[in-house]
């Protein structure tokens, strides 16, 4: 449906688009050998479709981005914004006959702020370069995804990306103050502002964070800093089941505590960590508990929360003495999700939030469905604020267990809305949950979206096929 859109056959036509952006753009910046461009057709998910672009353009600057899509509306060619490329939803997958726009040259950091605490930035700037940058002025960018050496900040924007501080210091959406971006006929429109405080208008920045591309191409951000907090410590409580340790979660929101980190982990995934690290865990703990604060004083409020694991069940409580010690227990959740790849050889990682009182349900329910489907499901949660990465541990190789990681993933989605959850907490909806966001957000929902994006985007070139 979207090549037909595009009337000459397609060499000819892919050979007018590379003439026509060539006219505005340097030559090392249109790719057109089909090695290369057939590496810019997808993120990391897994069961997501993926076409194969025409061509990959590598802009610079705003004005560059700006002709890239005037000459895509005009060719009526469709375009995928792209960042580094590790979204986990398909949202950066290729259509067949694309630009594969990739931002990842932007790479500039404008300006840090230490009075106004903002930073501007262009969309490539790698999230953990933008964070180490910002703590040389004391100051720091909370938002931590677990690619963040890797990941981007306009991608990060685009899929409204959380991380492990989130329990304290909120996702993405919260940091994202301004933006430019470039429209789908190749005009510039600013939103937002600059200043601690403002509500002028209609919250259009907020319109296109989470938006995966399907609105704007974000050309630049202004986004919120914190003061750097102080070293945090981090505690380890093992429990001898799932329910206990999520009631130890329980315990510590209800009384009023604000944990800097609030990490679980399943027996699946201890054990999977084991296996790859050789830390000596417990082969006995069913649900390991990592917990941090970063206050004046992190190791009294971390014996504060070390009893209240120890009410809740505990087998054994490890606080930190220190920021290496720390570091060492951190490593146990880091290494989770490559461990978990190591079951089985390929991982479907699913991203279902729930309400923190129905987080033991969730795992509970997860445990279930892999022994319906006779599946591996690890479990790693970001506890504190409920959302929960069910990771589906299957051989590629085999069609049927294949299906049968499908069916588990689709089962686990559904147990998430079950629970008052959503789909996604931080991964976004891309091509692997569009049918779900319809059920999530129903009829209604899905006219006006659409509504909003055919105002966008009348012509329906930028990232079609995601979401919706």
């Amino acid at each position: 449906m979207i090549m037909s859109r595009i009337e000459a056959p397609r060499d000819e036509a892919t050979s007018n688009l590379t003439d026509r952006l060539l006219a505005g753009l340097p030559a090392d910046a249109v790719l057109v050998d089909p090695d290369v461009t057939a590496s810019y057709a997808n993120d990391m998910a897994s069961f997501c479709p993926a076409g194969t672009p025409a061509v990959v353009v590598l802009p610079r600057t705003v004005e560059q981005v700006q002709h890239v899509m005037r000459v895509a509306t005009e060719l009526r060619v469709p375009v995928v914004p792209q960042g580094a490329r590790t979204g986990l939803s398909g949202g950066a997958n290729a259509v067949d006959g694309c630009i594969a726009l990739s931002l990842t040259r932007m790479d500039r950091i404008l300006e840090i702020s230490p009075v106004d605490r903002v930073a501007v930035v262009e969309p490539g700037v790698v999230n953990a370069a933008l964070s180490r940058a910002v703590e040389e002025h004391g100051l720091s960018y909370p938002p931590d995804p677990s690619s963040w050496e890797t990941c981007t900040i306009g991608g990060n924007i685009g899929t409204a990306s959380g991380g492990l501080c989130c329990v304290k210091y909120g996702v993405t959406a919260e940091y994202v103050l301004g933006l430019d971006v470039v429209l789908a006929d190749g005009r510039l429109m600013s939103t937002g502002r600059r200043t601690a405080k403002g509500v002028a208008g209609y919250d259009l920045t907020r319109l296109f964070v989470g938006s995966e591309g399907s609105l704007g191409i974000v050309v630049r951000a202004v986004l919120a800093l914190k003061p750097r907090p102080p070293q945090q410590l981090v505690l380890a409580a093992e429990f001898a089941s799932a329910a206990a340790a999520c009631d130890a979660v329980c315990r510590i929101m209800a009384g009023g505590h604000v944990p800097s980190l609030l990490e679980l982990m399943d027996r699946t995934t201890v054990r999977a960590v084991n296996k790859l690290t050789h830390m000596g865990l417990p082969e006995s703990t069913e649900a390991l508990l990592l917990a941090a604060f970063d206050t004046p004083d992190p190791a009294a409020d971390l014996a504060a929360l070390g009893r209240l694991c120890e009410a809740a069940g505990a087998t054994q409580v490890v606080p930190a003495d220190d920021a290496a010690e720390s570091e060492l227990l951190l490593q146990a959740r880091r290494s989770s999700l490559i461990a978990l790849e190591k079951v089985k050889g390929t991982t479907m990682i699913d991203d279902v939030c729930v309400p923190r009182s129905r987080l033991g349900d969730m795992l509970e329910g997860v445990e279930r469905i892999a022994e319906k489907h006779r599946l591996t499901i690890g479990v790693v949660a970001h506890a504190g604020d409920g959302n929960t990465h069910p990771t589906v541990c299957f051989d590629a190789q085999d069609p049927d267990e294949r299906a049968r990681a499908r069916e588990s993933f689709d089962e686990i989605m559904a147990l998430g809305l079950e629970l008052g959850g959503t789909i996604t907490g931080e991964h976004g909806v891309g091509v692997l949950k569009k049918e779900w966001l319809a059920q999530e957000i129903g009829p209604v929902g899905v006219q006006m979206q659409r509504a909003v994006k055919d105002v966008f985007d009348p012509l329906g070139i930028l990232n079609p096929g995601k979401l919706f």
